[in-house]
C-alpha cells in the first residue's frame, strides 16, 4: 500500500499566518504540520509516500522533507498540482506513481491521535473498493457528513445546513485503483473543483465503501485559527501524558 499526502492548499482560513508560507509548513506543537501525517503513515507500515504540493512554497517542502530518509521511508516523491482544482484532482495526479496498488490518501492538515494502524490492516484485507474514517463531532455541518441507513452509509453530504447525523468524514481515505476511473468521470462542482465527496458517493453506489469510527482526537488544523490553536493544545497535552507515563515506568 502506498501513501499520498495532500499539501497543495493555500490555507486562506489561517491567514495572516499563511501569507508568506504554506499552512502545512506551520508548526503544530514541536514539529511542522506535515510531519504528522507522514509519521502516521510510516507507523502504519506505509513506506512509500507521495506529497502533492501546489505552486507556492513547493521548494520549501523539498528542503524540509528531502527524500524521506529522516522518517525511515523507503521512498518520498513529489507531485505538482498547478491550480487548486480539488482533492479528487490532486489524487488523480498520483495514478502513474501508485502503479495499480492500494493507497491511503491523507490530508496534510489532519492529525489523528490513535493513528491508522487498524484501518490499514482492515483495508489490506478488503478485496476492492474504498474505506473512510468517521468521527462523531458536535458541529458536523462544517464537514462532509455521513447519512446512515442502519449500519450502512446511505450517502455523504458536503457541509449540510441541517446534518442528518453527527458523523463527520475525516480527511483520510483508502482507495483501490478504480478511484482513478471514478475521478476521470467526475464533473467539477459549483466552485470549479473535483470533489472527494463525489468520489466516496460513487463507491457507495457500487456498494464498495466501508468505514471505521475512529477513537481518540481528530484535529483538522486548517479549518480555522481556533481549530489550529486546538490542535496545538491537543498535541501539547498528548506529549505531556506520554512524559508522565514514561516517568511512571
Amino acid at each position: 500500500m502506498k501513501g499520498i499526502v495532500l499539501a497543495g492548499g493555500l490555507g486562506k482560513r489561517l491567514a495572516p499566518l499563511t501569507t508568506i508560507t504554506n499552512k502545512h509548513l506551520l508548526p503544530v506543537y514541536d514539529r511542522p504540520m506535515i510531519y504528522h501525517p507522514i509519521e502516521t503513515l510510516h507507523r502504519a507500515g506505509i513506506k512509500d509516500i507521495l506529497v502533492v504540493v501546489g505552486p507556492d512554497n513547493a521548494g520549501d517542502f523539498m528542503r524540509l522533507l528531502g527524500n524521506g530518509t529522516q522518517f525511515g521511508l523507503r521512498r518520498l516523491d513529489y507531485a505538482y498540482q498547478e491550480k487548486e482544482l480539488g482533492i479528487a484532482h490532486a489524487i488523480g495526479l498520483a495514478e502513474p506513481w501508485v502503479d495499480g496498488e492500494k493507497m491511503c490518501v491523507f490530508l496534510g492538515d489532519n492529525i489523528l491521535e490513535k493513528g491508522i494502524n487498524r484501518e490499514v490492516s482492515l483495508f489490506r484485507r478488503q478485496k476492492r473498493g474504498a474505506h473512510i474514517l468517521l468521527k462523531e463531532v458536535p458541529h458536523a455541518k462544517n464537514y462532509g457528513v455521513a447519512e446512515m441507513a442502519g449500519v450502512n452509509i446511505k450517502k455523504i453530504v458536503e457541509k449540510p445546513k441541517r446534518p442528518r447525523s453527527s458523523y463527520a468524514v475525516v480527511g483520510v481515505y483508502f482507495y483501490d485503483r478504480s478511484v482513478f476511473r471514478i475521478i476521470k468521470g467526475l464533473k467539477p462542482s459549483r466552485r470549479g473543483e473535483l470533489e472527494v465527496t463525489d468520489v466516496n458517493n460513487a463507491y457507495i453506489k457500487k456498494r464498495q465503501l466501508a468505514y471505521s469510527i475512529i477513537d481518540g482526537f481528530w484535529a483538522d488544523c486548517g479549518a480555522s485559527i481556533d481549530a489550529y490553536l486546538s490542535a496545538q493544545n491537543l498535541m501539547a497535552r498528548a506529549h505531556e501524558l506520554q512524559r508522565v507515563r514514561r516517568r511512571r515506568r
